[in-house]
């Protein structure tokens, strides 16, 4: 990985930026502009990464440094890209390491802006940016938010590490079965509503659900969540829906199929709503209360009639008992392509957790496939892969 950095006072994120690189296994190669080194010193990205840092275009004995560091990286990520440096990569000068490293570079660029909102608002920055998207650099729109002491908020501020790491994963990832695919990931627990401060749900924090849809997007999906309540941070770059109830959560899946290429429902939508929704707050009597439940509706099952042809159809079981049978009988009754099963007995592989220990049984194959105990984000990358064989075959 080679991370430039130029001259803007969101450089000090920068130095996160890398040790976030340095953490997911990256080699990473720190190229600092002049100016740059005026807001961060180099020996703090040398102690992040544990590599010399790179400041100069005419060091003794290191003229080919730009080639080098250009073919050496699989992904060169500049960030902060101020204003300057839009403007000097737009324009192919060479003046500086950096710069001469992005004309030397053959491998993907991603550009994170950082300055002022009216230097990004700027004609001539809107052009350069414009120019760069046209020469195949990906850029990031900035983030609007507070800005530099004394200068307010706007659109000009450096997405946050997490997210430009988020980006330089799919700049890796992408280029799969998945890439240009639209896919719906539902995610979550539904609440059907008792009264106006009480509902009927279930434990599911939402997990497996983000970390599909995140790994989807990763390897260049288009990708919608639909998702009930969540008490995990939203995926980088996924489109998101908020639904309340099962219903809610039917509708907008619903609305969603025409375009689908893959549906994974991974959410935990509550099978019963109550018969009778109080209008008001229902008050301790004293004596005991019968509460009548009806059945939400099976939104897999509803989906049979307007899913598009070729579309891989994905759901999860959750059981306690007989849980292959029961596999087996949503596979087949809900025209699956696929049921990842788990148990919710299990500890370490339901409701709230970071890990996972599923079986997967897949249309016209007798024998399930059982996977070890492994953190969500790895089950979600298991799972995809099977997807993509499933696409590959369509």
């Amino acid at each position: 990985m080679l991370l430039g950095v130029a001259g803007g006072i969101a450089s000090y994120k920068s130095a996160w930026l890398a040790r976030l690189l340095a953490k997911a296994g990256a080699d990473v190669d720190v190229v600092m502009t002049r100016a740059a080194t005026e807001f961060v010193g180099p020996v703090t990205f040398e102690a992040l990464t544990g590599r010399p840092v790179h400041t100069s275009l005419f060091d003794a004995g290191r003229a080919l440094d730009h080639i080098r560091l250009a073919q050496a990286a699989d992904v060169i990520v500049v960030a902060p890209a101020t204003a300057d440096l839009m403007a000097r990569a737009a324009t192919g000068q060479a003046d500086d390491l950096l710069t001469a490293c992005l004309l030397a570079a053959q491998t993907p660029v991603l550009l994170v802006p950082a300055m002022n909102d009216r230097m990004w608002a700027h004609a001539q920055t809107q052009a350069n940016a414009a120019h760069l998207r046209r020469l195949g650099y990906t850029l990031l729109d900035p983030d609007d938010g507070m800005l530099a002491a004394g200068e307010g908020s706007g659109p000009g501020r450096m997405p946050e590490p997490e997210t430009i790491l988020a980006h330089v994963g799919r700049l890796l990832e992408a280029g799969g079965l998945l890439t240009g695919k639209n896919v719906i990931v539902t995610a979550g627990p539904t609440r059907e509503a008792l009264d106006p401060v009480r509902f009927l749900s279930n434990h599911s924090s939402g997990k497996m659900g983000v970390a599909l849809a995140a790994a989807a997007w990763r390897r260049g999906a288009n990708v919608t969540m639909i998702a009930g309540p969540l008490s995990v941070a939203l995926p980088t770059g996924v489109r998101v829906v908020a639904v309340e109830s099962t219903e809610e959560m039917l509708a907008a899946t619903a609305g969603e199929l025409p375009n689908a290429d893959v549906l994974i429902m991974a959410a935990a939508p509550a099978d019963y709503r109550p018969m009778e929704r109080a209008d008001g707050k229902m008050k301790k009597t004293g004596a005991p209360r019968t509460l009548e439940l009806a059945e939400t509706p099976d939104i897999l099952r509803s989906t049979i009639a307007h899913r598009r042809d070729g579309a891989i159809v994905v759901g999860f079981a959750l059981e306690t008992d007989d849980m292959l049978v029961n596999a087996r009988k949503k596979l087949a009754s809900k025209a699956l392509d696929m049921v990842i099963l788990n148990s919710a007995r299990e500890a370490g592989a339901g409701f709230g957790v970071d890990t996972n220990r599923v079986t997967i049984l897949t249309r016209g194959d007798d024998l399930p496939e059982e996977l070890p105990l492994l953190d969500k984000r790895d089950v979600a990358d298991e799972i995809l892969n099977r997807v993509e064989g499933l696409l590959h075959g369509r």
